[in-house]
């Protein structure tokens, strides 16, 4: 139920065009209603295609930067106890340094440093959200580095990729499953922060963090619509892929799953 969810606010969202959130100045400010269930901007714009449009956007770049941290993370926490010796350490110490900065702020930086726009984002919250799933799967493959099996692969000459292919990845898929889904409400949670803070999505994009930063200067004047709605989407769009990814987590636990 929760992937038909999820999948059909992505469908709905890609299928709203620039077209359907004209301007209506007859309709400025509207409550909700029978004909705007989530009432309407200062512009007259129906805010709840503009909530799907912004949270399907925010889902998407949610989706990307899950996967590609995850990619990163398998890549860094397979290659760390395989190759072992200094590249263990750096990769160790890189996982602590990413670990002592804010995320918050290396995302700002990185974003602007990169022009901001989708690619910054995505650049800057690839690059600090690897670490979590990196030290699980590296703590995964030191204990698969001892077992017996693997011992007589590495004996009887087989390369580190040969092992790290047929050997390791089939057991951390599952870590890497449950990682990548719940990487996932962080990412947007931070794409919205960051694009409400101004330093993210340009203003012209119905992103969730462009409509609640444009909201806050329409509160102080009762229009609480605008705010919550877009806010209320993106919290339950974040607790359901959450209870998503543990729920997968429940059934490739071996302990839990006959439950």
């Amino acid at each position: 139920m929760l992937v038909l969810v999820f999948l059909g606010v992505l469908l709905a969202g890609s299928l709203i065009g620039v077209d359907s959130l004209y301007v209506d100045l007859s309709q400025i400010f509207r409550p909700p209603g029978a004909d705007h269930l989530f009432g309407t901007d200062w512009v007259g714009r129906d805010m709840l295609l503009r909530t799907l449009k912004g949270l399907s956007l925010s889902m998407k770049i949610g989706l990307l930067c899950s996967v590609t941290s995850s990619l990163l993370a398998m890549l860094l926490g397979v290659g760390a106890p395989l190759l072992g010796g200094k590249v263990d350490a750096l990769i160790s110490w890189l996982i602590d340094l990413t670990l002592s900065v804010p995320h918050t702020l290396v995302v700002i930086l990185i974003s602007i440093a990169c022009g901001g726009g989708v690619r910054g984002l995505v650049i800057g919250i690839t690059a600090t959200h690897w670490t979590s799933l990196t030290r699980v799967i590296r703590a995964e493959v030191m204990q698969l580095k001892e077992v017996e099996y693997v011992k007589i692969s590495r004996n009887l000459g087989k390369s580190r990729l040969f092992i790290a292919r047929y050997h390791v990845l089939p057991h951390i898929i599952p870590q890497l499953v449950v990682g990548t889904v719940l990487i996932f409400p962080h990412a947007i949670l931070h794409e919205a922060s960051i694009t409400f803070l101004g330093f993210g999505l340009p203003a012209h994009q119905p992103a969730i963090g462009v409509i609640l930063s444009e909201s806050m200067k329409y509160l102080t004047s009762g229009k609480w619509w605008l705010a919550f709605f877009p806010g209320l989407s993106l919290v339950l769009v974040s607790i359901m892929v959450n209870n998503l990814g543990r729920n997968i987590e429940k059934l490739l636990d071996p302990k839990s799953a006959n439950r």
